[in-house]
């Protein structure tokens, strides 16, 4: 099988998957964030160690899939997740590597990229469970979903998942935009020395193409789903950050592989490499789109 068939057999598969929990939320949505987490910090790890570092590949995989249940338990109510217990978890790490590193073994290094590790995968992926939950649309939870016409199929669209999705399509439109431009219209080089594909262009285009999308869907779908408006500047301005967010986050992952010397984070996805060469933008858009979100939509009272 060609690698264009692997990646549209895995698209063809995954898109419906993941947009039926990211509408379901809750659980489904707190388990694929935990297993794409902890799969993501072991692809870390395995660049870490490419570039020279001696992670604690099994606790930072064990924290980065907990992290996210966590959130989801928070949620939930069933315990107050709190900093000090932030602080005593990465007192734990930092003890750990007495024995585990010892004084020969780097552990200052070992420590630092096991933390930074968790922090990078499930510190900002479980950004997506906070956004499916913000508190701009917890007051519309008694409203229930909203059916939209996908030609002849009525979806139901929670006002959680249809913020979620917002990101999520906007940070899509940039990768399709940098992408499509990039390779029509070619020219200077963005950062070579980091990733020599992208063009000064094809970032542009992503720019210009995140920030139709963000005002298309602001208007579409934001507010007769979740009861929020943006502006029209406030929704370029969306656009426009989360573009600035994706693109930079494929560029820190691409950093990384360059200074362990690989190609792809790993071969674990069929014709698209690992988990962290899907979710780099993820990574940094889902953070950035939770603060816009707290700052940027209008409440629409209908």
């Amino acid at each position: 099988m060609s690698e264009l068939a692997k990646r549209v057999l895995v698209a063809v598969i995954a898109a419906p998957l993941a947009l039926w929990i990211v509408l379901a939320g809750g659980a489904p949505l707190a388990a694929l964030i935990a297993i794409v987490s902890a799969v993501g910090a072991w692809e870390f790890f395995r660049i870490a160690r490419g570039a020279g570092a001696r992670p604690l590949d099994d606790v930072g995989i064990a924290l980065a899939g907990i992290l996210p249940l966590a959130v989801h338990a928070h949620y939930l109510g069933v315990f107050s997740a709190r900093p000090a217990l932030a602080a005593v978890v990465v007192l734990l790490v930092m003890a750990a590597t007495i024995w585990l590193r010892g004084a020969h073994g780097a552990p200052l290094l070992a420590a630092a990229t096991t933390l930074f590790g968790v922090l990078y995968t499930a510190g900002m992926l479980a950004f997506g469970y906070a956004i499916r939950y913000h508190d701009i649309v917890a007051g519309y939870d008694s409203v229930g979903a909203k059916h939209l016409l996908l030609g002849s199929l009525a979806v139901a669209i929670p006002p959680g998942g249809a913020l979620l999705i917002f990101p999520l399509l906007v940070t899509w439109a940039s990768d399709i935009g940098a992408y499509a431009v990039g390779r029509t219209v070619g020219g200077r080089k963005l950062i070579p020395s980091v990733s020599p594909g992208k063009t000064v262009a094809g970032a542009v285009g992503g720019l210009i193409a995140s920030m139709l999308v963000a005002w298309a869907y602001g208007r579409g779908v934001l507010v007769p789903v979740a009861h929020l408006g943006l502006s029209p500047w406030g929704a370029l301005t969306f656009g426009l950050l989360i573009s600035v967010a994706a693109q930079v986050g494929d560029l820190f992952e691409s950093l990384l592989k360059r200074d362990a010397k690989m190609k792809d984070s790993s071969h674990i996805i069929p014709g698209h490499g690992g988990i962290l060469d899907r979710f780099d933008s993820l990574i940094f858009v889902l953070p950035v789109a939770y603060v816009l979100l707290s700052w940027l939509p209008i409440p629409v009272f209908q």
